[in-house]
């Protein structure tokens, strides 16, 4: 069963992986175009001065073309396996929810905890904006915010059973989405914080390449949970009715 959904789940990865490289293509690429622009711009001015430049080790058709839709298809694979994992241990758990209702709740929590908290705190940066001295130090700090808010997220979801137990699932839900908050605004204000954009850099260019990479991380949480919730229930729904269907000629 859970070698089914683990494949079911490692395709729908691909499909949604296939969707996100679409949406990046349109939306994403040319504001990194734009920031790699202005990080040529800048080299250029910095090689004449020294007298070298460095060539490029991959080309820009490469790495929009082959190697973006091969780390979203391959990102989306890994995502789905594990999406398709925590749906196992999940279903059934939340009381009367449907497979449907499952995948999307776990698309969304998904979503929050590892997209959406990491990035408030530290966002994506194109070309350009960051330094190579730090990118070690910026790098391990995304992902402690990022395995930490996980962490914190399945917590909270544990949580909330309890407390659903004693005062409703809503009120038990929404302290433990309080309790989440708060936590996640302390570790906010624990962690130093990153700034590196260069003056000249255009600030509506690093808001919309800033949005167009959330939006790609949308895209891709919300088209597995979907498409995995959908194809869920069908194949709970084919199990059932024979089931109900055998249930009932015995009782004739």
């Amino acid at each position: 069963m859970v070698g089914n959904l683990l494949l079911r789940g490692m395709i729908v990865g691909v499909a949604a992986g296939l969707l996100a490289f679409c949406f990046a293509k349109v939306f994403g690429e040319p504001w990194v175009d734009y920031a790699i622009a202005f990080e040529a711009h800048a080299s250029h001015a910095a090689d004449a001065m020294t007298g070298a430049e460095e060539p490029d080790i991959v080309s820009r058709a490469t790495q929009a073309g082959a190697g973006l839709f091969t780390g979203l298809v391959v990102y989306g694979a890994a995502i789905g396996g594990l999406f398709a994992l925590a749906f196992a241990f999940t279903n059934g758990r939340l009381g009367r929810l449907s497979p449907r209702s499952v995948s999307a709740l776990i698309a969304i929590l998904g979503f929050v905890a590892i997209v959406i908290v990491p990035q408030l705190k530290y966002p994506a940066n194109p070309p350009a904006v960051g330094s190579a001295d730090t990118i070690v130090a910026r790098t391990e700090l995304f992902f402690t915010m990022m395995v930490f808010s996980l962490v914190l997220m399945i917590a909270s979801v544990m949580f909330a059973r309890r407390l659903a137990e004693r005062m409703g699932g809503w009120n038990g839900a929404t302290v433990a989405g309080f309790v989440y908050v708060a936590v996640v605004a302390v570790m906010f204000a624990a962690l130093p914080t990153i700034e590196e954009i260069p003056a000249a850099f255009s600030p509506a260019m690093l808001w919309n390449f800033r949005i167009s990479s959330i939006g790609v991380q949308a895209v891709l949480w919300a088209a597995i949970g979907l498409l995995f919730g959908a194809i869920t229930e069908g194949v709970s729904l084919k199990h059932v009715a024979p089931r109900r269907a055998a249930s009932a000629s015995a009782f004739r």
